[in-house]
């Protein structure tokens, strides 16, 4: 584990606060406010130290140009909001005299959000000059924003070389929820993944089959390994080609005494639509013409009763098309009984991923499970086995 803000005198001086303010909007306003609820705690710690907080963050994609609509000065309100209404000062520019001038007027305990990260080409270049202007602005680097740890940019992986550094509260308890998770769980370990593509999880599967007791395969992944044991999935989506991949992998996990589990059963329909008529079928019995669409019934209720003997779970990605309904079902079934398990305190369970977490939230478990990731890229590299910059170099 990286060092944390305890390790660090933080009275007097200026944070300079690595956060991730890439937060959804909708029609002008936050659609989710994890992130700066997750955020929040390492900022009042800061303050309540005596120090003041210089929150630095990109927001969306401006690709080194300055675009209005990506400014952070958006996220002023919403993270004053956060933090109780403390307020929250901003800067037109993160380097430079303007940045400079609002930095040095901080008094402890005040907090300062500097303009968007990417608006300079050298962010994401990782410029060390860009980086170096800065570190200028501040005494201590912290770093909040798991979720752009798997970056090596100049606010994730570069600023650590140029002043002390340490993990803020979020960022701690993220490697911690995912080292308890893969590095020392208790065991039986499961792993959920599901999502459309084999080739986009290789390294992932790699990396789960040599760790955990038991990885159940769903989503549009699973036809792949149905079709490379001769299984006919009829119009489903399928990664012909990867056949023998998936072939490989089967035989790697039996090889690492990682039983895999497949869909015995599964809803198919002719049409991804809501409300289509849809069936459960045995896999040998997928028609021609129909695509498989989720997992099925009993299928999801096996899986459910399996993970009553486990004691930790990893989830990444769903077992079907649970934006459509009927196809939500086995998402749904799953889900709700994992959650079940981690509030009656027998299973710890952890996720994360895109639309894993949009799946669990339209399960109504994102609140029950042990740790719920909004990390996206980051928590995947982290599952394949990746380093991450961010991370890695507040190792120092």
């Amino acid at each position: 584990m990286p060092r944390s803000l305890d390790a660090l005198v933080l009275a007097g001086k200026r944070v300079l606060l690595r956060a991730d303010l890439n937060v959804p909007m909708k029609d002008g306003a936050v659609a989710d406010t994890t992130r700066l609820d997750r955020l929040a705690p390492t900022v009042r710690e800061i303050c309540d130290k005596g120090a003041a907080a210089v929150v630095l963050s990109h927001f969306g994609r401006p690709r080194g140009e300055r675009v209005a609509a990506l400014s952070l000065r958006l996220l002023v309100e919403p993270l004053s909001r956060a933090l109780g209404g403390r307020a929250v000062a901003f800067a037109e520019n993160c380097i430079g005299p303007v940045a400079e001038k609002a930095a040095g007027a901080l008094r402890p305990g005040e907090v300062l959000l500097l303009e968007n990260l990417r608006f300079h080409a050298g962010e994401e270049a990782n410029d060390p000059g860009f980086a170096k202007a800065l570190a200028a602005l501040g005494d201590i680097y912290v770093n909040d924003a798991f979720s752009a740890a798997h970056r090596a940019h100049a606010s994730t992986e570069g600023l650590a070389h140029f002043l002390p550094a340490a993990a803020g509260r979020s960022l701690e308890a993220e490697l911690e929820a995912l080292a308890g998770a893969l590095k020392t769980p208790e065991r039986p370990l499961a792993a959920i993944v599901g999502g459309a593509k084999v080739s986009t999880k290789l390294d992932l599967l790699g990396n789960l089959l040599r760790r955990v007791d038991m990885l159940a395969i769903g989503g549009a992944m699973a036809n792949t390994f149905l079709h490379a044991l001769g299984t006919d999935v009829g119009a489903s989506l399928c990664e012909a080609g990867m056949a023998g991949t998936a072939r490989a992998i089967l035989a790697d996990a039996d090889a690492a005494g990682c039983e895999i589990v497949l869909p015995s059963d599964v809803v198919v329909a002719q049409a991804l639509e809501a409300g289509a008529p849809a069936e459960t079928v045995p896999v040998a019995a997928v028609p021609r013409d129909a695509m498989i669409l989720d997992i099925g019934t009993g299928s999801a209720n096996a899986l459910a009763a399996r993970l009553a003997a486990c004691r930790t779970l990893v989830w990444n990605g769903p077992l079907g098309a649970f934006e459509v309904p009927p196809f939500d079902a086995a998402t749904v079934k799953v889900a709700g009984a994992a959650a079940e398990l981690t509030k009656a305190g027998s299973l710890r369970t952890v996720a994360g991923g895109g639309d894993t977490v949009a799946a669990l939230a339209h399960a109504g478990v994102s609140h029950d499970f042990s740790y719920l990731s909004t990390a996206g890229g980051a928590f995947l590299e982290w599952l394949e086995g990746k380093t991450l910059p961010g991370v890695a170099a507040l190792d120092g």
